[in-house]
């Protein structure tokens, strides 16, 4: 009566054990738990992070992800729904840095299609959880299987079974065959009939009848989706690699719709292109002839390329690079620093573009390197400019497969005049082949001419004879059919030849083609499939069966005169109106006469327009074009036509007499008027605008500005002196701009001369000063100085005249000890300008120089010590006569004169020679000026007259000790001493180089005494190098560097998590603000970056960054919030990944009114109304309690409703029931909806006993469903349960259906019968498991089903 359902793999079925049903946190994983009580640290298995769904495109790496947890560690395996994970082509993999388990399939293909199931195992329970794996087909099988999903006829129930027979043995047989390549069927479908058997022999294709009657079939499949998009195709073109370097293919079509968009593929990607041909990949249209175009073709682009229009495939074209060599290769080159280093290598065939690479990273023309490329393409060159130490390494040269690479070796310069300074770029270069490359590049481009003519010969040659051949077989048909007709003799080991005709697919015509036959007993009928047989032939008897031995090629080739063909069409012309407009295209044969057309009208010879003839070049000439000549042009040759657009500009212009006078500058006085007119033609509307220094002039009280649409003028009124420099006018229309410019000069009275003057002289007999010209002259040259003077103490002044052009005036009247002050004006042919005063000036009063700079010591030897100064600020009013100079021994109070006082040293250096070996000494200078010595200088640092010191060594073992993202510390070791070759070190300096600069710089600006120093303020992650000399009296040591450069960063580390008990599931309440927040631990600093549900997270999410933690979150969420949201936390270590699922809800609100039925005798049905919340929350389901009148306490009777009935039995009689229905979700339980007292009357009668007749009675009943089915709709990877009541005697057997598919025997679905009860669970629902379910239940007496349809919400 019941049915014994089979264990399934893995579940406990020993005696002792258990099955206990737990729900994870996760959703989605469903946990079985093996004992009763788990011991103290024991936990059954549980993921922490599921995998999730994959929709992959075929041929990627598709990888499963999973973390589990578990005390003892669990096992993971893989399963999936169609059997076995199978090894050979999937990976399962265990990450120990990051914990996870993965399941990788590299190449997915669509048959790898399907739920998997990923179990975690240990001896007390098990978890699983469900993925699904969609995969896209590309290319044609994609569009394939699209068709047959249409027409694809619905099997019955009733041949269910015998399809379930026969798949088995169907598939065994398809698999026997190799699939071919769908790039062979694309390459077949575009291409001529000639290329099919090198096609077939590239991609090993020997069944050639299959493959033309599959050519067939697919052709006609291809024309008719054609047939939605395009209305006519036509000349199509393979790809085509030109002389250029570039390459191209091209088509002609007619679209149905013009606003269809077209896409170009490249081996089943989709690539972008412009309308621009310039641009990488182009598009040019003319017409209906569409030109698709590769610029700077490389190897990279070798691939199928295939133009599609709306999902359509409309041509297919295979392009293949000849393969290219290097006949002379790259070599090593040394170069000093700051030079060209040049790398240069030679190719066997023209390659426009090749790829350089330097130190593993791709090289681009720019500032550092210049790449360039000989007209034969064959001499390709890189040259790396001023070369630094940081050049240094390998540079390779690479031509798609073949490659050839070299050294660059940069020696240092150390010349010790430039060291720590920034060396000059040298001129010289390193490196290259010279005139040994050019001899090579010429012999092998004579190569590749000769091969290409020979090619053309033999094509020619080819072409002729088929010809030949074609037109003898059309002038003996009669010869060949009555040949056909007489008997044929037997001919055992002879061979005869016969002529048979074979219909190509697809063709019109028919090609005739030689054909051994040999006698061949063995011969299967199958193989032989002539394609016409005579009457004669039907009427002989067959005695012997024929082989046909294939002498020719596969398919018959015919070769048919193209005519004459256009070899470079037309091309969009822009012509300014009044010039000349020239259109051009190129004819194959000059023989040829071509008609012109505009706008579809004949266009004839005039005076205005020349059809010139030029060889095979047809060229129109439109002669001072107008408006009017603006259209679309056509010429027609031979039937073959080509289209270009002749557009006609009309740009603003000037005539050229106008502009001259324009230009002529305009010359006024201040406070007049200046007008300035220009006529210009273009047109209309015009732009025009004014400018006076750049400055745009806007109409005011001062400037009128008049426009019209063939003239305008500026006239500027009261003209200021500062109004002076450059007018210009700009003309703008929608064709172009103009611009003329013209000066104006504003004459004015000069601005006053520019003081203080500079006194020469002042002394008893004159007074000798010098000014300044004034800043401004007014527009004219100054032609006089007028100076007057004034006695100090006296009111009048004495007017010295002019003195001529020149600033400076020798006035010898003056009297010793007399002041004097001056009046200067500046004179012009524009009128005299403002005085300027000078300072008082004394005649003849002595005025002593100031003091000059301190000595400095320069160098110093036991016999003779080196000084040098600085003159005084203060020279006295007069010119200096020289120094005095004079020392001082240490420890002693007299000074001492070095000169004699009346020979004063003219320079400002001098070498003291009367010193004492040992002694120290100071020095003091002073400086002399016809008054006599001024005051003297600060006395020296003290010195000592010996040899000097030798500059210490390198110090030793220089290395880094600790290091930040803004400071790095250095120790080293003191140099040692060497007599007579180096001292002892005194201090030290430390210098510092960014990377990208070559100027070092020193970080301490005095010396430091201890053997470490902490370097402050970098940048973060900047590159430098350090280097560390040492220092003494005898000058600084050379420099000890560091062997590699710095980065400023801590040590490295991987990131990581620190937080002890991170949380993995959040519940918010809708409108409250949602963190989360992360912290990690990472060096150097990581790029943090948020994901929500494998997506970058909205616009309205908040995330905050520190150096060591990351904080996200969403202001006020809402349901549309819910997701898992993942960090990840990357730097150059590695990364570090974490998710967080949160969830947005609310309080659920209570469901409606309840209500009460008895359905079935001793079970009351509770039903309610759903609660609002329901179509908004998907986790929200019904809680059932009940109070009876015995007990009298509340009692939970069912929970995880999805429903909105259910069933309680056993219901005794005579008790009252009162039942209370929840609302549950993540938030918790709603306020109950309370149902009315249900209450079965308990019936008393008296006892009686009346003994009946005895007779048969039956209980037997057919089967019938008391709770019928209700439709489902649940989300993606949620649980979904379906229930029904079913009555019947004998109890039914009831049996479950989806779309017609049993389901008892699926494992992925759970079913149960308690009582009539028949309940099926789905722990995970994907898309797939939409559709329509039936319960069917029958027993002896009958059979009654019911349906219901579940949707899938994604």
């Amino acid at each position: 009566m019941f049915k014994t359902r089979k264990a399934k793999d893995g579940e406990p079925t020993a005696p002792g054990q258990v099955k206990i049903k737990k729900r994870s946190k996760v959703p989605g994983v469903m946990i079985t738990q093996y004992v009763q009580e788990l011991p103290e640290g024991m936990t059954t298995p549980d993921f922490t992070r599921k995998p999730i769904a994959l929709t992959i495109q075929e041929g990627k790496l598709a990888v499963f992800r999973a973390v589990v947890t578990g005390n003892p560690k669990p096992t993971v395996t893989w399963m999936r729904n169609s059997g076995e994970v199978n090894e050979a082509g999937n990976i399962m993999v265990y990450d120990a840095t990051a914990g996870e388990y993965q399941l990788q399939m590299p190449d997915v293909t669509a048959e790898q299609a399907d739920t998997y199931k990923c179990f975690a195992r240990n001896e007390f329970g098990k978890a699983v959880v469900t993925a699904a794996l969609n995969v896209i087909e590309v290319g044609f099988k994609k569009s394939k299987a699209m068709q047959e999903s249409r027409t694809a006829v619905r099997e019955t129930p009733e041949d269910f079974k015998k399809t379930l027979r026969n798949k088995v043995d169907t598939e065994a047989k398809e698999d026997t065959k190799p699939e071919i390549d769908e790039r062979f069927w694309e390459l077949l479908m575009s291409a001529d009939k000639k290329d099919y058997e090198s096609i077939c022999a590239q991609y090993g294709v020997t069944d050639f009848r299959g493959m033309l009657k599959r050519l067939s079939e697919r052709t006609i499949e291809r024309e008719y989706e054609q047939q939605r998009v395009v209305e006519r195709l036509c000349n199509l073109k393979p790809i085509e690699l030109k002389h250029d370097g570039d390459a191209e293919f091209e088509l002609e079509m007619s679209l149905k719709d013009p606003s269809s968009k077209i896409f170009l593929f490249k081996d089943g990607v989709m690539i972008p292109y412009e309308m621009d041909t310039d641009a990488k990949h182009g598009l040019k249209q003319v017409g209906k002839k569409f030109v698709f175009s590769i610029n700077g073709v490389d190897p990279d682009d070798a691939g199928l390329y295939q133009v599609e229009i709306d999902g359509v495939k409309i041509f297919s074209t295979d392009f293949k690079l000849p393969p290219v060599d290097f006949l002379v290769k790259i070599k090593d080159v040394k170069a000093e620093e700051r030079q060209d280093a040049v790398f240069e290598c030679v190719l066997s065939q023209p390659l426009k573009k090749l790829k350089w690479m330097g130190k593993n990273v791709p090289l681009e023309q720019g500032e550092k390197y210049d790449i360039s490329v000989s007209e034969d393409m064959l001499i390709h060159t890189l040259v790396v400019k001023d070369c630094l130490l940081l050049d240094k390494g390998i540079y390779a040269a690479v031509t798609g497969t073949n490659s050839c690479n070299a050294w660059l070796v940069v020696e240092a310069d150390n010349d010790p005049e430039t060291r720590g300074k920034k060396k000059a770029r040298k001129t010289t270069r390193a490196g290259g082949g010279g005139a040994d490359l050019l001899k090579i590049a010429e012999e092998q481009q004579a190569k590749i001419q000769i091969e290409r003519e020979t090619l053309i010969a033999n094509a020619k040659a080819e072409a002729e004879a088929r010809a030949a051949a074609e037109a003898a077989a059309e002038a003996k048909p009669k010869a060949q059919k009555e040949a056909r007709a007489k008997p044929k003799p037997k001919a055992k080991a002879k061979a005869k030849t016969e002529e048979r005709v074979e219909v190509g697919d697809g063709a019109d015509e028919a090609e005739e083609t030689p054909v051994v036959e040999e006698e061949d007993e063995k011969e299967d009928l199958q193989d032989e499939a002539p394609a016409e047989v005579d009457n004669a032939e039907e009427e002989e008897p067959a005695i012997e069966r024929k082989k046909r031995v294939r002498t020719g090629p596969l398919v018959a080739d015919t070769v048919i005169d193209p005519g004459v063909y256009f070899t470079s069409g037309l091309s969009d012309v822009t012509a300014i109106m009044g010039s000349d407009a020239e259109l051009v295209c190129r004819l194959s044969s000059e023989d040829c006469d071509g008609v012109w057309y505009r706008d579809g009208k004949e266009v004839t010879a005039s005076e205005d327009i020349c059809i010139v003839k030029d060889g095979t070049y047809r060229k129109l000439v439109i002669k001072k074009c107008t408006e009017d000549d603006a259209g679309k042009y056509r010429c027609e040759a031979d039937g073959r036509k080509t289209e270009a657009v002749l557009s006609v500009e009309d740009p603003p212009r000037i005539n050229p007499d106008d502009l001259s006078d324009f230009i002529k500058p305009v010359v006024i006085k201040a406070g007049k008027d200046a007008a300035f007119k220009l006529s210009f033609v273009g047109r209309e509307p015009m732009k025009v605008q004014w400018y006076n220094e750049g400055e745009e002039l806007l109409e005011d009280t001062h400037i009128n500005i008049e426009k019209s649409s063939s003239h305008s003028r500026l006239v500027l009124i009261k003209c200021p002196r500062k109004t002076t420099g450059e007018i210009k006018i700009k003309i703008k229309n929608e064709c172009g701009t103009t611009e003329a410019i013209t000066q104006l000069v504003v004459l004015d009275k000069p601005t006053p001369p520019l003081g203080p003057v500079d006194v020469i002289e002042a002394s008893a007999a004159c007074v000798d000063f010098k000014w300044r010209s004034p800043k401004n002259d007014g527009g004219s040259p100054i032609t006089d100085y007028i100076l007057e003077r004034q006695q100090i103490g006296r009111n009048s002044w004495k007017k010295l005249g002019r003195v001529g052009p020149e600033p400076k005036y020798r006035d010898a009247d003056v009297d010793h000890g007399r002041k004097y002050c001056y009046h200067i004006r500046a004179e012009t042919d524009q009128g005299i300008s403002e005085m300027m005063e000078t300072d008082d000036i004394q005649a003849g009063t002595k005025a002593y120089p100031g003091p000059p700079s301190t000595p400095k010591v320069e160098s110093a030897f036991k016999d003779c010590i080196n000084l040098a100064w600085s003159a005084p600020t203060n020279t006295g009013g007069t010119s200096l006569l020289g120094y005095n100079l004079e020392k001082r021994k240490q420890g002693s109070n007299l000074w001492g004169h070095v000169n004699p006082p009346d020979e004063p040293i003219r320079e400002k250096k001098y070498a003291v020679k009367d010193v004492v070996e040992g002694i120290e000494y100071e020095f003091r200078v002073s400086a002399v000026n016809v008054s006599g010595a001024g005051e003297p200088s600060s006395p020296s640092e003290f010195v000592c007259a010996r040899d000097p010191k030798k500059p210490p060594g390198k110090v030793i073992d220089l290395k880094v000790t600790d290091s930040t993202y803004s400071t790095l510390s250095l120790a080293w070791t003191k140099p040692t001493e060497e007599e007579g070759v180096q001292d002892e070190a005194k201090g030290y300096f430390v210098e510092l180089r960014p990377a990208e600069t070559p100027e070092w710089g020193r970080c301490n600006s005095t010396a430091t005494i201890t053997t470490s120093y902490n370097i402050m303020g970098l940048k973060s992650m900047a590159m430098y190098w350090l280097r560390v000399l040492a220092t003494n009296e005898g000058g600084d040591g050379a420099p000890q560097e560091l062997n590699n450069y710095i980065i400023a960063m801590p040590p490295p580390v991987r990131p990581q998590f620190t937080d002890k008990k991170m949380k993995n599931f959040i519940v918010m309440k809708a409108g409250n603000s949602a963190r989360v927040n992360f912290n990690f631990q990472a060096s150097p600093i990581p790029v943090i970056k948020w994901l929500k549900d494998g997506h970058p997270v909205a616009k309205q999410v908040t995330v905050s960054n520190t150096d060591t933690s990351s904080q996200l979150m969403i202001p006020a969420a809402e349901r549309h919030d819910t997701g898992i949201y993942t960090i990840v936390v990357r730097n150059l270590v590695g990364q570090e990944t974490c998710s967080v699922e949160i969830r947005v809800t609310d309080e659920p609100k209570p469901p409606g009114p309840v209500e009460l039925e008895e359905k079935v005798s001793g079970t009351v049905t509770v039903s309610w109304s759903a609660s609002p919340d329901e179509k908004k929350d998907d986790r929200l389901h019904y809680v059932v309690t009940k109070r009876d009148s015995v007990k009298r306490s509340w009692q939970t009777v069912a929970e995880h409703l999805f429903n909105n009935k259910f069933t309680l039995i056993n219901v005794m009689p005579g008790r009252q029931y009162t039942f209370r229905v929840y609302t549950r979700n993540d938030m918790g339980l709603s306020k109950p909806s309370e149902s009315t007292v249900w209450e079965v009357k308990r019936i008393k009668e008296k006892f009686s006993l009346k003994l009946p007749a005895t007779k048969s009675c039956s209980f037997e009943a057919l089967p019938s469903f008391t709770v019928p089915l209700r439709t489902h709709q649940s989300p993606e990877s949620y649980e979904c349960h379906m229930s029904c009541a079913v009555t019947g005697n004998p109890k039914p057997r009831v049996t479950w259906y989806r779309n017609n598919v049993s389901l008892n025997t699926n494992t992925n679905y759970h079913i149960t019968n308690t009582c009539g009860v028949c309940s099926m669970a789905i722990l995970a629902v994907g898309p797939k498991d939409s559709g329509d379910y039936t319960v069917v239940a029958e027993n002896p007496l009958g059979r009654m089903q019911c349906s219901t349809k579940l949707v899938v919400q994604g």
